[in-house]
């Protein structure tokens, strides 16, 4: 097979796959925790039920990323 007798939708589609395949599992998901962290304690209720539809429908690319992220909460300085 000759490289150039590979037709431009040859290349096309599986290109187009790849970048939403990177989109739903990578890049939104990333922005959705980065969201979460910022907006967790604050958000109002509307808020919060598109931030529970948001994890609903990423959640495949929520479970890739989730063993490179720590959300738990930073220590309190207790004065004495």
């Amino acid at each position: 097979m000759n490289l150039d007798n590979i037709s431009l939708n040859a290349l096309l589609v599986p290109g187009l796959y790849l970048g939403l395949s990177g989109l739903y599992l990578l890049a939104l998901p990333g922005l959705l925790y980065y969201y979460l962290q910022k907006r967790w304690y604050v958000a109002s209720s509307i808020e919060r039920l598109i931030m529970y539809f948001f994890v609903f429908f990423l959640f495949p690319g929520l479970l890739l990323l989730s063993p490179f992220l720590n959300f738990r909460p930073k220590r309190r300085e207790v004065g004495t």
